[in-house]
């Protein structure tokens, strides 16, 4: 390792020691690393602008978090909840299981983990505390374990970003992620099941017949969301990132004339925060791209793929290894970080190994989603915990079963790699 990026590293470090945001973290380790090397400094603003201005894709992600934010907002969860409650409401600790029923739900229509937890995750939280077999840890734990789903069923930011730093399909990426995405949330519902049997957890939801058409009426508008999306990026009537745009306009259209539930005030709020939420993902994706100038200049993928293939590794030991990698990264790092920096130094030892990167994609994305759900860093434990004031110690106590059931499916995507590809290529993807 050179001096030069010794010092990035350092100054990087020593930025997130003293709570620096990690933006501006990561754009003075660039800078100084530029100014050891006596270069001109304009190469920053350079390697920024040209990144951004050729980052079409970047443009879906403003809008989902947008469409994500206004479905919030206009009670369209409520909604979701209600219909959830008709397919799983009457299994044993049926709460729980119409928790992640939603999420999957939710999931084709925001592609935010934190945008789950904070809208239908925090609706369900509300009902499973009126219930005293529900203790707070448990309803914080299965609310941020369901929450992981949400961008690996398209769509899906974190993807977006992959297939900006990888080149691989935007739209391979999105059908690469339904089967594992249903896959999360069966294993899920498996282990609530087991949890609800051991402690005795009630059948929650006993709905009239008479109940039944109002409530799936009010749920199918929300529905029908994935389904446009879907059909629209798979018929080739909008790429994906137009689906951002249709997204965030089905959520205004609902939110606004059809419910009425989002007035001008609301409007204003919700626009605001999307704003605020954008911005923080832009300065990180564009201080990673100088940190990636750094990386590329150092020859830092070069040597690492060198140092892969001299090991003699094959596809499974580097997919092994890299799944411990991104675990122990993912409890310290924002995804958003570890998509941006580490990911592309990958990539050119996984294209060295005829790694798919469909799959190596899908895969890295999961093993982001756990270590928003792992102390001592765990985005999603935060977010749950400054919104419902569930301690964080007894959501971690019950959320280590979710953490082995989500590692156990990480585990069959990484090895099984049809999990992922059977879809693209059913689809006529060629995804290598």
């Amino acid at each position: 390792m050179s001096h030069g990026l010794m010092l990035m590293f350092a100054v990087l470090a020593l930025g997130m020691m003293i709570r620096v945001p990690i933006a501006f973290s990561m754009l003075a380790g660039g800078i100084s690393y530029l100014i050891f090397k006596h270069q001109d400094l304009g190469l920053a603003a350079e390697q920024i602008l040209n990144g951004l201005y050729n980052g079409y894709v970047l443009l879906a992600v403003p809008l989902f978090i947008y469409a994500a934010n206004v479905m919030n907002a206009g009670a369209i969860s409520e909604r979701l909840f209600d219909f959830s409650k008709l397919l799983v409401g009457r299994m044993r600790g049926g709460l729980a299981q119409v928790n992640i029923i939603v999420s999957v739900i939710f999931s084709g229509m925001s592609g935010s983990a934190i945008a789950d937890a904070a809208g239908p995750g925090l609706v369900t939280i509300k009902e499973m505390l009126k219930k005293p077999e529900y203790t707070p840890g448990f309803a914080g734990a299965v609310v941020v374990a369901a929450a992981t789903i949400g961008p690996i069923i398209p769509p899906s930011i974190p993807m977006v970003i992959y297939a900006l730093v990888s080149g691989a399909s935007v739209g391979a990426l999105f059908l690469g992620g339904v089967i594992p995405g249903l896959l999360m949330a069966a294993f899920m519902m498996m282990g609530v099941y087991w949890v609800a049997a051991r402690r005795n957890m009630p059948r929650d939801f006993s709905v009239k017949w008479s109940h039944v058409p109002s409530i799936v009426l009010r749920g199918l508008l929300p529905l029908s969301l994935p389904v446009v999306l879907l059909t629209g990026i798979y018929s080739g009537a909008f790429t994906p990132t137009e689906a951002a745009a249709v997204a965030a306009l089905h959520a205004l259209i609902l939110a606004g004339l059809v419910y009425r539930t989002l007035n001008w005030k609301g409007l204003f709020a919700v626009t605001l925060e999307s704003a605020r939420a954008s911005t923080v993902v832009t300065l990180i994706i564009a201080s990673a791209y100088l940190m990636n100038y750094v990386f590329t200049a150092e020859g830092v993928p070069q040597q690492l793929a060198a140092w892969v293939g001299g090991m003699g590794l094959s596809q499974w030991q580097f997919l092994l290894l890299v799944n411990v990698l991104m675990l122990v990264l993912g409890c310290f790092l924002d995804v958003s970080v570890i998509l941006l920096v580490f990911v592309p130094m990958l990539i050119p030892a996984a294209k060295l190994l005829g790694v798919d990167l469909v799959h190596f994609g899908v895969v890295a994305v999961v093993n982001m989603m756990i270590g928003m759900i792992h102390p001592p860093f765990g985005m999603l434990l935060f977010v749950t915990n400054a919104l419902t004031g569930i301690p964080l110690k007894d959501m971690i106590r019950e959320g280590w079963l979710f953490v082995g059931i989500l590692i156990t499916a990480l585990m069959l995507f990484t090895f099984v790699p049809q999990t992922v590809l059977w879809l693209p290529h059913l689809m006529g993807y060629k995804t290598i």
